[in-house]
């Protein structure tokens, strides 16, 4: 009963993590790239305006932090519920 309780909270954790890095790359993606790119556009970063950089670079880099994010997170995770890979 115990294992239910702690796999449901285990899980619950995890799909509160996605949820969170879903929507700020979400945001990031198609919020700054797309919908507030006139109004970033008014803004420049090494002489480009930053609704292009977002829509061009910036998601990207964004997208591959948020996966670095993630994985920290969930080895945290893990090792808080003792369901990490490194134990035998």
């Amino acid at each position: 009963m115990a294992e239910n309780t702690a796999r449901r909270r285990y899980w619950r954790k995890n799909l509160r993590y996605l949820a969170v890095l879903l929507a700020v790359w979400f945001v990031v993606s198609f919020g700054f790239g797309i919908l507030f790119v006139d109004e970033l556009d008014t803004i420049r970063i090494g002489g480009f305006k930053l609704g292009f950089w977002f829509a061009q670079q910036g998601s990207i880099y964004v997208f591959v932090i948020l996966i670095f994010t993630y994985v920290i997170l969930m080895n945290r995770l893990d090792k808080r519920f003792r369901v990490d890979e490194d134990e035998s």
